[in-house]
């Protein structure tokens, strides 16, 4: 089976979801994380790297549930166009939620 090569849009968002990722677990240990969520360390070290750019679901749903977060949340943020700090003043950034983390470019 040979796979379709990643498009730019979709390395972007994997490398988002990593930084995500990354932000969300702070202080924690890698294999802690990776422990609670029942995957090994190494897939965790790749979608935070950006190795690994598409995740299975149900990886992405276990880490968020390890790190507390919504698939909603995930999704918005892993999926946001980036904001350019000097493009048109027309483009609001969503309300933050109390706790929330800060939108990735």
């Amino acid at each position: 089976m040979v796979r379709t090569p990643l498009t730019p849009e979709e390395r972007r968002r994997g490398e988002r979801l990593g930084e995500l990722l990354r932000l969300a677990r702070g202080p924690r240990s890698m294999v802690a994380v990776a422990a609670s969520a029942g995957i090994s360390a190494e897939t965790l070290r790749k979608i935070e790297t950006g190795r690994a750019p598409t995740p299975a679901f149900f990886t992405v749903a276990a880490l968020a549930g390890a790190l507390g977060l919504t698939m909603d949340d995930l999704l918005a943020r892993c999926t946001a166009e980036p904001v350019d700090p000097d493009g048109p003043a027309d483009r609001a950034e969503p309300p933050a939620e109390a706790g929330a983390l800060p939108l990735i470019a």
